[in-house]
């Protein structure tokens, strides 16, 4: 049971982002972004999008670090993994930056 972030790498709106999931539940993912103040807009079906600045805190709270081929890796081996084609079924849904 682990709650991974990634090196935030990602540029879009003026900032740097990372990417937080679990590898155990989404249940997880979620209590844990709560506790941190990280609001649920920033939740993108599988994982939420972190910036530059939480990174930090967000390992001081418990967060480990990976890198994101690892993240991906075993966001998939969680059988939590939104794959394209899911998010394809989902319009509404803005675009992802996990590979």
């Amino acid at each position: 049971m682990a709650v991974l972030i990634d090196p935030p790498l990602w540029p879009r709106h003026g900032r740097v982002w990372g990417h937080l999931v679990s590898d155990t539940s989404l249940e997880e993912l979620h209590k844990f972004a709560q506790s941190v103040g990280i609001p649920e807009r920033g939740f993108d079906l599988d994982h939420y999008d972190v910036p530059e600045d939480m990174h930090a805190r967000l390992m001081e709270a418990g967060a480990q670090l990976v890198d994101g081929r690892d993240l991906v890796r075993r966001l998939r081996a969680s059988g939590l993994r939104v794959t394209s084609a899911e998010r394809r079924a989902r319009p509404d849904e803005p675009p992802h930056d996990l590979p």
